[in-house]
C-alpha cells in the first residue's frame, strides 16, 4: 500500500546536464509522484564519480537533458504502491543495477545480470519522473542523484544502518561496490596472492583496502600522483609506484622477484595501464578491466611473448561491471564493516560539497587536487521538517 505519497508534481533542485560536454546548470524541475514500486527518497549526499563525468561529455548513447549522479544516499519519504523492501523513514543507498527479483539470474544471486533490466523504467503512457516546462529531463542510471530528491525503483535501493553519515553511506553503492566486489566477487583473491591496482581514485582505494583486508600478500598500488599514492599506503598498500617517474612494469617484476602478480586491476579505463597491466602478470594471472571503456574502444594484447609465455601461462582479461555486486547483499556487509572499524570510509570522503559547487567539485577532480572522493551533501536542506511529502 502507498505510503505518505505526495500528489501531483512538485519542484525540486537539480544539477542538469544539457548536452554532452555543457557542464552542469542548477534548475528547478517537476518531480512526479511514486507510482508502483517506486520510492519518494530525499537526497542527502551524491558522489562525484568519473562515470558521471564520462556520461556528460561523452556519446555512451545518453539521452539530454539528464540529472546524472549515482553515489547516493538518502532518506525515504515516501513509497508508492506495490513496494515491499522499502519503508519510509529507512537510510537507504542508491546502485545503478535495476533488477526483476524473479528471472534466472536474480533468483540465481546474479542481478547484475537480470534479463529484465527495463524493470527500473516507467512503463510507455505513464508521465516521466523528472520534467521542466511540460519536457522530460531523464534520470541517469534510473538514480537522478545530483538532486535534492529522486523517485527510484526499488530495487534499486536498500536500506543501511542510520548510524553511518550518509556522506560515508553514498560512496557504498558505487565506490565501494565496485573497488571491494572486484576483489571479493569478481577476482576472489585468497591470502598470499599478490594484487596490483592501476589507478589509486575512490573505486581504486577500496580495492586497496578489500585486498588487504581478505590477507593478500602485496598489494601494490599504481598511479601519478602522489598524494594519491600517499592515500593508498592509509588504505593498506605494502608498495607504491608512481608510473609517471619509474618503469612500473620493471617495479612489479623487482617487487615480486620476477614471479608478477595474480591479479591485476585496471581502474582508469585508459589504454596505457591496460597495457602496463598485462605485462606484470604472473602464472595463471588475470587482468581486470573496471574502468569505464568508451564505445569503439579494442583492448590488444600479444597471444605470444617470447615462447610463448602468454598463452601457456594461462593469462586472462575479465570485464567487470560494477564489481560484480550483488549489491541488495554486499552493500549492507560493506556497511557493517565500516560501524566495526573495519571497512575505512573516513579518509575516503576527502571533500563535501554543495549542489551549487558540481563544476568546481568535478574541476578540482581531474586536476588531481582531490585524492579521494568528493560527495555533494544536502543535509542542511533535506531535513525531516523540509520534506516535500
Amino acid at each position: 500500500m502507498a505510503t505518505n505519497v505526495p500528489t501531483g508534481q512538485t519542484l525540486i533542485r537539480a544539477a542538469v546536464t544539457r548536452s554532452r560536454g555543457s557542464g552542469f546548470e542548477i534548475a528547478e524541475l517537476n518531480i512526479d509522484c511514486p507510482r508502483d514500486h517506486e520510492v519518494l527518497v530525499a537526497i542527502m549526499a551524491s558522489g562525484l564519480c568519473h562515470s558521471d563525468w564520462d556520461f556528460a561529455n561523452s556519446d555512451f548513447g545518453q539521452t539530454f537533458p539528464t540529472v546524472l549522479g549515482h553515489e547516493i544516499a538518502g532518506v525515504v519519504q515516501a513509497v508508492g504502491p506495490h513496494v515491499t523492501q522499502i519503508a519510509p523513514g529507512d537510510h537507504v543507498v542508491g546502485c545503478t543495477v535495476a533488477s526483476c527479483g524473479a528471472c534466472e539470474h536474480c533468483m540465481m544471486g546474479n542481478r547484475l545480470h537480470c534479463l529484465n533490466p527495463t524493470v527500473g523504467s516507467r512503463r510507455a503512457g505513464d508521465p516521466p519522473r523528472l520534467s521542466e516546462s511540460g519536457a522530460t529531463v531523464a534520470q541517469a542510471f534510473g538514480l537522478g542523484g545530483f538532486a535534492d530528491h529522486a523517485v527510484i525503483h526499488e530495487s534499486q535501493l536498500v536500506a543501511v544502518d542510520s548510524a553511518i553519515p550518509f556522506d560515508k553511506a553514498a560512496v557504498l553503492g558505487c565506490s565501494v561496490a565496485t573497488g571491494g566486489g572486484v576483489v571479493l566477487r569478481s577476482a576472489r583473491v585468497q591470502p598470499m596472492e599478490s594484487v596490483v591496482i592501476l589507478g589509486a581514485g575512490g573505486v581504486g582505494l577500496n580495492a586497496i583496502q578489500v585486498s588487504a583486508l581478505v590477507g593478500a600478500r602485496k598489494v601494490i598500488a599504481i598511479d601519478v600522483d602522489d598524494s594519491k599514492l600517499k592515500l593508498a599506503r592509509t588504505f593498506g598498500a605494502t608498495h607504491v609506484v608512481n608510473s609517471k617517474s619509474e618503469d612500473a612494469v620493471e617495479r612489479i617484476s623487482r617487487i615480486t622477484g620476477g614471479r608478477g602478480v595474480d591479479h591485476a586491476f585496471e581502474m582508469s579505463g585508459l589504454p596505457g595501464p591496460l597495457d602496463q597491466g598485462m605485462a606484470m602478470l604472473g602464472r595463471h594471472g588475470t587482468m581486470y578491466v573496471v574502468g569505464l571503456q568508451h564505445t569503439g574502444t579494442t583492448v590488444d594484447f600479444p597471444a605470444a611473448v617470447g615462447d610463448g609465455l602468454t598463452m601457456r601461462f594461462e593469462h586472462a582479461v575479465r570485464g567487470v561491471k560494477m564489481g560484480s555486486t550483488n549489491f541488495k547483499i554486499d552493500v549492507p556487509y560493506y556497511a557493517e564493516l565500516y560501524m566495526q572499524g573495519r571497512l575505512n570510509l573516513d579518509d575516503l570522503v576527502t571533500d563535501t560539497i554543495s549542489l551549487d559547487q558540481i563544476n568546481k567539485g568535478f574541476a578540482r577532480m581531474h586536476s588531481g587536487e582531490t585524492a579521494g572522493r568528493t560527495v555533494i551533501t544536502f543535509e542542511s536542506k533535506n531535513t525531516e521538517k523540509g520534506s516535500i511529502v
